[in-house]
This record gives structure tokens, C-alpha cells and sequence, in this order.
């Protein structure tokens, strides 16, 4: 897995792009994605597991929400 991420960055790299920025970056979008979701389940009174085809939906439903698109 090492191999995997050196060559990922090496690629990065060579595209002009930051790598650690990057991952950063997309860190952060999946945290604000997660928090969304664990806020809708909260409001609806929803705790522990949940159906996959629910979490599928509050993601899609973040991820509309940060494109500025309805949900």
C-alpha cells in the first residue's frame, strides 16, 4: 500500500498538484459530508445502524447540498 501512495503523490506531483493539499482538501469534503448525515439522522431520531440505501441518500443529499443544488 506503501508503493500505492508514493506513486499516487509522484502522479500528483507531476500533475502540478499538491499532494498532502489534496488529501486535505478531501478530507475535510468527507468530514462535512459524515457530520450531515449524522445531523439528518439525529433530527429524524435515528441512532445506531442504519440501511445502507438511507446513508446512500443523506451523502447524495450532502453532496447536493455543497453542489448548491436541491436535494
Amino acid at each position: 500500500m506503501g508503493d500505492v501512495l508514493f506513486v499516487a503523490a509522484n502522479i500528483a506531483r507531476h500533475l502540478g498538484v499538491d499532494p498532502e493539499q489534496a488529501l486535505r482538501s478531501t478530507n475535510a469534503k468527507f468530514e462535512r459530508r459524515f457530520r450531515h448525515i449524522e445531523t439528518r439522522l439525529a433530527e429524524q431520531g435515528l441512532a445506531g445502524r442504519q440501511p445502507l440505501d438511507l446513508l446512500d441518500s443523506l451523502w447524495d443529499e450532502a453532496k447536493a447540498i455543497e453542489k448548491g443544488k436541491p436535494a
